[in-house]
């Protein structure tokens, strides 16, 4: 089926606010995350690196929430897959690979914590932690933070879709509702929360859960990049406005194992995981760029000899850089003296 759609004369990046020279980018931050994750998972398996966690299929609809946010003035609270959306909002490939490496220049968190605990004071991104959906309530309170100095910010907030069932998701969906707070909530749901599919966590759609709370809640395709970037697109606008928050919910598939560790074919068929890869979002986006005309064979060749360099290069500095020293490792655990004695 062809993706270039019109409406009138209008192709549906320009229709939904992008110009050909961002529609163009998104692509190849989109693949850049691609390889970076690729990367990833071959690191693991030569155990270069201890831990990774994938969030493969999932890039294009990453890349489309970063695109449709203000990096200078938003808040960014991404959840351990969003390699699409951190390298959207300003994270490089090079930060990424320290922190899999779990290296001391690694700007998340130095090393201290597992990859994909995202956290950059640069980006205006909050740091995560490892109990799942603890981002949701803060994310609720950098908004009120933002309302409350008349700033014009939104914070946006990614999580999966077993993340939804936690007490925080209700608790932050609630604060937000009744204060009618600049923030977007975004679940990504890929069918799996670890081994646990979604006909056995929920019998309605998550997002209708936005319902209980007083604002919008909405369902989008993920395989839909530009529908993304659309619908948060508004979100962003209605929360601007003081129209208060948004609940999307992003239907994708998670096509690797839970993380690097997971044997995910002891509660799902390979066949099942085939059909999800036949599906990936990622070619079907960059055949629509070619039929609009804004890609080619040659752009894409050139390409990923780009960004395999890319890759290659922050492997090769992530492995040979520094682990935070030990003098370093106590610091920010335990309380320090301010020279006086105290």
């Amino acid at each position: 089926m062809k993706q270039v759609e019109a409406i009138g004369q209008t192709l549906r990046h320009i229709a939904v606010g992008l110009s050909d020279e961002r529609a163009v980018s998104m692509y190849k931050t989109m693949m850049l995350a691609r390889r970076f994750d690729e990367r990833g998972q071959l690191l693991k398996l030569a155990g270069k690196v201890n831990f990774h966690i994938s969030g493969i299929t999932q890039e294009p609809s990453q890349v489309a929430m970063g695109f449709a946010m203000d990096t200078d003035h938003d808040w960014f609270l991404p959840y351990y897959r969003d390699y699409g959306f951190v390298l959207s909002v300003g994270m490089t490939v090079k930060e990424l690979m320290l922190s899999l490496y779990a290296k001391g220049e690694d700007p998340n968190s130095a090393g201290r914590q597992m990859p994909g605990h995202f956290g950059s004071k640069r980006l205006r991104m909050a740091t995560g932690s490892s109990p799942v959906t603890t981002q949701v309530p803060h994310a609720a309170g950098l908004a009120l933070a933002s309302k409350m100095r008349g700033e014009p910010s939104v914070a946006i907030v990614s999580f999966g879709d077993g993340s939804s069932n936690q007490g925080d998701f209700h608790e932050g969906c609630n604060f937000a509702g009744v204060h009618q707070l600049p923030v977007i909530f975004i679940c990504q749901n890929n069918q799996y929360a670890i081994s646990v599919p979604l006909e056995k966590q929920t019998r309605g759609r998550i997002c209708d859960r936005a319902l209980g709370y007083g604002f919008p809640g909405i369902r989008v395709d993920g395989h839909d990049p530009l529908e993304v970037y659309r619908v948060v697109k508004e979100a962003r606008e209605r929360a601007i406005a003081g129209e208060g928050p948004t609940l999307i919910e992003i239907m994708t598939y998670r096509v690797t194992g839970h993380s690097a560790t997971d044997n995910d074919l002891e509660y799902r068929s390979k066949e099942e995981v085939e059909q999800h890869k036949n599906n990936d979002p990622l070619p079907r986006y960059q055949q629509y760029l070619v039929e609009a005309g804004l890609w080619s064979e040659e752009q894409e060749k050139a390409f990923q000899v780009e960004v395999r360099a890319i890759i290659d290069e922050a492997n090769q500095y992530a492995e040979k850089a520094a682990f935070q020293s030990v003098e370093d490792s106590l610091r920010y655990v335990y309380a320090e003296s301010n020279g006086e004695g105290h």
